[in-house]
């Protein structure tokens, strides 16, 4: 009986460790490998509010929230989960040209206190000077297309960026503190809301900035506030009119870029006539030697194409007398010669 008894505790035994191992494989098998190694990338959102208590997966997918990137496998490249640059780049979109500031007015629904992740962002509403240094990132096709919280379409060929706090609109320099380029940007989205990230640029600035590859760089990021603005802008008329004068003044610049001097039609009439040339541009250049000393009041003298010539006139006068009293005018005031003419 003993000799029984311990028989049937020995099978009981092995069928015990039996049992447990099967148990021990069960584990295993359910359990996941989680890749540590990846590098953090970038994390933002289009979306300029969410509740606080709600910042779950599932709340992400109605409030257009991305939350912060968990321990699960990435992919490759300067990008987070399934962004990237998308299949159809346009080419030559690192000469696309910055950002042009303006003065706008800043929108009061994206100016307003929000919650992202249990963290409060403040916009910016003053004119106060503003300068940020850290790491930004870029964000692309998987916001492409999407609105942004200025309402505006999120263009990733464009030059704009999203900030948790500056303005929207606003403008910003954005200078890559590692190998020096700089870029000028339209603020007109919120994020990234990540602890590590301080703005997240489109596409373009970012291949601009030189960091598409590796994802994120440190960046130093300064609002150009309005009245840098208005002095940029009036430093762009003013070269603007400095390069119209110069192109005026000499008419072989205007030449060499192909555009011709503009030519009247004849009609018919009491004129004032400076000369006749054969080279229409060497009466454009009469024209413009007439004009510096030019009386507001007369007629300002154009360039008529008549029997293989171009000759400067001036009118029509109603009458003769009219057109010597306005020859004579113009010798006393700028010692031009002239002489009337009738068709």
């Amino acid at each position: 009986m003993r000799s029984q008894i311990t028989m049937n505790r020995c099978g009981m035994q092995r069928s015990l460790a039996a049992l447990s191992m099967t148990l021990s494989a069960l584990v295993l098998s359910s359990c996941t490998t989680v890749d540590l190694s990846v590098r953090d990338e970038p994390v933002r959102s289009s979306a300029p509010t969410a509740p606080a208590a709600s910042s779950t997966p599932s709340a992400s997918s109605s409030t257009g929230v991305t939350p912060p990137p968990s321990a699960e496998a990435k992919k490759p490249g300067g990008y987070y989960k399934d962004d990237g640059p998308g299949d159809a780049i346009p080419d030559g979109l690192v000469d696309t040209p910055d950002a042009e500031p303006k003065i706008e007015p800043i929108a009061k629904g994206p100016s307003k206190p929000y919650t992202i992740f249990d963290q409060t962002f403040v916009p910016i509403t003053d004119d106060k000077p503003f300068i940020q240094r850290g790491k930004g990132s870029w964000y692309g096709k998987k916001f492409h297309g999407q609105r942004t919280a200025s309402g505006e379409i999120y263009d990733m060929f464009k030059m704009t960026a999203a900030h948790p706090r500056l303005p929207i609109p606003s403008y910003a320099r954005v200078t890559n503190l590692r190998n020096g380029k700089q870029v000028i940007v339209r603020i007109n989205d919120r994020g990234p809301f990540h602890a590590s990230r301080i703005i997240d640029m489109s596409y373009t600035a970012a291949l601009k900035l030189g960091f598409i590859q590796i994802g994120s760089a440190e960046l130093e990021v300064e609002r150009i506030l309005p009245d840098e603005i208005a002095r940029m802008q009036e430093d762009k008329r003013r070269k603007g009119a400095l390069a119209t004068a110069k192109e005026s003044a000499d008419p072989m610049t205007r030449l060499a870029s192909g555009s011709a001097p503009p030519v009247a039609a004849e009609t018919g009439g009491i004129f004032l006539q400076f000369g006749a040339y054969a080279q229409v541009h060497n009466a454009d250049a009469m024209r413009i030697r007439l004009l510096a000393g030019w009386p507001q009041d007369l007629p300002e003298p154009v360039i008529v194409q008549t029997g293989g010539l171009y000759r400067l006139h001036s009118g029509p006068f109603t009458s003769r007398e009219t057109a010597k009293t306005a020859a004579d005018l113009l010798k006393e005031v700028s010692q031009i010669q002239t002489s009337i003419v009738q068709k």
